[in-house]
């Protein structure tokens, strides 16, 4: 899947800590993640469903 135009945000929860950042974007029936480190490498594609159940799993931690 070509994320080249994909809009990517840093998580809320990465604050200022460069070396911990998450960034996200959605796509089209799909949540793409990446490292913010390393933007050219891999990225984990997810449904939306499987996104937002991850994420209130990780708000309870």
């Amino acid at each position: 899947m070509d994320l080249s135009t994909a809009k990517w945000r840093k998580a809320s929860r990465s604050g200022d800590n460069a070396a911990n950042c998450v960034e996200v974007a959605g796509i089209p029936s799909r949540v793409a993640i990446r490292d913010s480190k390393d933007p050219h490498g891999p990225k984990i594609l997810v449904s939306r469903e499987d996104f937002w159940r991850f994420a209130e799993v990780l708000k309870r931690l």
